[in-house]
């Protein structure tokens, strides 16, 4: 179960160290609480701060751990062993703090990357907007330059950590008539006049993560807080790190599935039906056997995509169908994994219930199945 073979001793005990902080701080004692309040409690992340949890990326001078994409993978799948794809610390720690990390400018690095380490600082990137989720050269949100500040105007949807963010990186239009060349990431904190948070939204899973609508209205923030410090620059920054953001997802896909699979096992193994356990059913042992497969395959291909992303060399096509391929077989190998629980796979006390609903989402955020069939395509 290994990451990825070079540092696997490192990788080991910092894997160890992970799964003893999380049975600590994360029980699911605790977990019941977050899905109930529909939000990780602050404390949670300060003492995540404090073990070295958040901003394991981060270079050591900005008082991170230093790692790479093979910790983050690491924590993906601890967290994917308890059900805790709720708590936002992915989208926090491998989704935006590599923005930072990548474009930010000396002084926003300085500024934010110690409190994003800390958990004094929690994060989130404001992408989809009502009228425009995939499609990011659509946003209507705007920013536009008023002496030595932007004005923001617009709104955003569906927003990971919205409710609990400190800082959000905001997608904008910086020149509305320059095409991708006019958006812009523009680094907004709690406080601002006129920042405001909409509803904490209600969703079908991952009950513990907060979602929100971000509004804003005539928004007030320095030019220097445009990413990188220069204006039309974002829709490449998008895309560099997209990729990442995908193949994160694809491996959380995996651990859900692995979980799912061990559960049914497990599950199958101890019910009896007409004399005999469940597991000895052929139509039982075949499909889980299918599935068992399809987990190897997945795993290998992400060993493979997160050795090409550590040496820089994971392109859109490749992240995109390792994403395409694990989420699908996720959504559908958890969805058969729960047929073998009968009545009980229906019931919320069942962890496989909560996973079915945990799950949905993967074939839906950091582009739709459809998007990345799109993408793959145009290599054709």
């Amino acid at each position: 179960m290994n990451a990825i073979e070079p540092m696997v001793d490192e990788l080991e005990v910092f894997r160890h160290s992970v799964a003893r902080f999380l049975d600590d701080v994360a029980s699911p004692e605790v977990l019941e609480r977050w899905e109930q309040n529909k939000v990780v409690d602050r404390e949670a992340w300060l003492k995540a701060g404090e073990f070295g949890l958040l901003g394991a990326s981060v270079p050591t001078e900005y008082g991170g751990l230093g790692g790479d994409f093979r910790h983050e993978r690491v924590m993906i799948e601890e967290f994917g062993k308890r059900g805790l794809e709720g708590w936002g610390v992915a989208v926090h720690n491998m989704i935006v703090a590599p923005y930072l990390v990548e474009f930010g400018t000396e002084e926003q690095k300085r500024t934010w990357l110690p409190k994003v380490v800390s958990g004094e600082v929690i994060l989130a990137i404001a992408m989809t907007e009502p009228a425009a989720g995939s499609d990011l050269q659509g946003i209507k949100t705007r920013a536009v330059k008023d002496g030595d500040e932007y004005v923001i105007n617009g709104s955003k949807v569906f927003i990971s950590n919205g409710q609990c963010a400190d800082l959000v990186l905001v997608c904008a239009k910086t020149d509305p008539n320059a095409g991708s060349k006019g958006v812009s990431i523009v680094l907004v904190e709690r406080g601002r006049e006129g920042f405001e948070r909409g509803r904490n939204l209600d969703k079908v899973g991952r009950d513990a993560q907060d979602t929100s609508e971000l509004f804003f209205d005539n928004v007030r923030v320095p030019a220097a807080n445009i990413l990188g410090g220069e204006p039309g620059k974002g829709f490449k920054q998008l895309m560099t790190l997209l990729p990442q953001e995908r193949l994160g997802i694809a491996a959380m896909g995996l651990a859900m599935l692995e979980r799912a699979l061990e559960l049914t096992v497990a599950y199958t193994k101890e019910r009896s039906a007409f004399g005999q356990d469940l597991l000895k059913f052929q139509n039982t042992a075949f499909t889980l056997a299918e599935i068992k497969t399809e987990t190897t395959i997945a795993r290998s291909f992400v060993d493979d995509c997160t050795r090409k992303l550590v040496a820089g060399t994971l392109d859109a096509e490749t992240a995109s169908m390792a994403k395409l391929w694990i989420t699908e077989r996720e959504v559908e190998g958890i969805s058969r994994c729960l047929q073998f629980f009968g009545g009980y796979g229906y019931m919320n006390e069942y962890p496989i219930a909560k996973l079915y609903r945990d799950a949905r989402i993967d074939t839906i955020h950091g582009g739709t199945s459809e998007i990345m069939k799109l993408m793959i395509s145009r290599t054709l």
